[in-house]
């Protein structure tokens, strides 16, 4: 499984919206519902899963879908 595909797992699994129906431009708190609680658990996950560390300038700058992929596809 891609990168991206295993971020999209993983944004549908905490936000509750299907995989099919999220798309980059989408934001991650008015959008997919994710709050504080739940971009942890974001943060998390995507750190484990793909085995990468996510520092907290980063994880402040992710605002969107596609900044979650961008930063993921980023070389390391």
């Amino acid at each position: 499984m891609s990168k991206t595909d295993t971020a999209l797992d993983v944004l549908s699994q905490i936000s509750g919206t299907h995989k099919d129906e999220i798309k980059a431009e989408m934001n991650l708190v008015a959008d997919l519902g994710i709050d504080s609680p739940k971009a942890l658990q974001l943060l998390v996950e995507l750190e484990d899963r793909l085995e990468i560390e996510i520092s907290d300038d980063a994880a402040a700058a992710m605002e969107t879908v596609s900044d979650v992929l961008g930063f993921i596809a980023s070389p390391a």
